[in-house]
């Protein structure tokens, strides 16, 4: 596959990703986004997606996924093409000067400039705990329901004990799977109705609950068969497994980039707070995953970087086209990206 080639490639799409696609598109530039997880939000969405914040300018409240939703309708006019569920795997310095880089999903890319918005870092599923049954990950083992494969008989195990996993044991009965909710122990943490629909689901027989810690797996002509189960009271119960659906949250990790040749402090890249771009031109980071003297782990000021950094990166963009101060009270140019003219 040709590598596909861009202006500008930003790593996140979570708020100051987001918004540094609208500040390269009032400069013209029509980014590319890759991000670890299926959907947009970052942090926003996996830590306090329904809880309050109150300090983003001009907006006296609202949570995290009205913030997310605020930016997309922001950046609808700036045409980004998103490309998620894909890690970028490796980057590298091409002789012409661009960066090629490729994903987990076979993806290759050749860009003019990379702006890294990853926050604390991927965010990236917490794995099954046996290790022998990782091999069967794509297969039989899978970190999110739209992996199984079709079809209304499955037998599926669901390890997990929080909302997302009793959203999606709901989910897939209602689909008529055969389901088993695995959980290390009896308290199940969700909504009261979610708990409600839950323990209806087994009252009726459509849900089974299995209380205990997967301690070693069996295998038979090679497809994974059965979880053997530490039970609360100390005896073991052997758990039969068709498809293995994990669901113990996410957790954001540095993967690959530490291995970028980037200069790092305490998981952090260091910027010039100029432009914020990183010890290797053309490279920027913004937002959480920066550090520099006085820095404040803020979504606002993640926006004042991604502003700054969009300016920054014209310079290798457009080099003959000096990035000029507008304003979008005034610019025709201006309102005629944001479709206002």
């Amino acid at each position: 596959m040709e590598p596909t080639a861009t202006d500008a490639l930003i790593i996140g799409a979570g708020p100051v990703g987001l918004f540094q696609v609208f500040q390269l598109g009032l400069h013209g530039v029509a980014a590319h986004v890759i991000d670890a997880l299926p959907y947009v939000g970052g942090q926003c969405i996996e830590l306090y997606a329904d809880k309050p914040i109150y300090d983003i300018p001009a907006i006296s409240v609202c949570t995290g996924r009205e913030l997310v939703q605020r930016l997309q309708a922001q950046i609808a006019p700036m045409n980004a093409t998103f490309h998620l569920g894909q890690q970028v795997d490796s980057l590298q310095r091409r002789a012409d000067g661009r960066f090629a880089l490729t994903t987990s999903g076979g993806t290759q890319w050749l860009a003019k400039t990379v702006f890294i918005a990853a926050g604390a870092g991927a965010f990236v599923p917490r794995a099954f705990p046996l290790a022998d049954c990782q091999p069967y990950a794509g297969t039989q083992l899978h970190y999110h329901p739209a992996a199984l494969p079709p079809g209304k008989d499955r037998a599926v195990v669901v390890f997990g004990g929080d909302e997302q996993a009793l959203s999606w044991v709901l989910e897939l009965c209602a689909q008529g799977a055969a389901v088993t909710l695995l959980h290390r122990r009896t308290q199940l943490q969700a909504p009261a109705n979610v708990l409600e629909q839950v323990s209806a689901a087994i009252a009726h027989g459509r849900l089974r609950f299995v209380a205990g810690q997967p301690i070693a797996s069996t295998v038979f002509q090679g497809r994974l068969c059965s979880l053997t189960i530490a039970l609360p009271d100390g005896g073991t119960q052997e758990l039969p497994v068709d498809q293995l659906l994990v669901a113990l949250g996410l957790s954001p990790k540095l993967g690959p980039l530490a291995h970028w040749g980037l200069a790092l402090e305490r998981k952090q890249i260091p910027v010039n707070t100029e432009n914020f771009q990183t010890t290797e031109p053309g490279i920027f980071a913004v937002g959480d995953i920066n550090t520099y003297p006085s820095k404040k782990k803020l979504i606002l000021c993640g926006f004042h970087e991604a502003t700054l950094a969009a300016f920054g990166a014209m310079a290798l963009i457009a080099p003959q086209h000096p990035a000029a101060l507008e304003y979008t009270t005034t610019s025709k140019r201006l309102h005629r990206i944001l479709g206002v003219d």
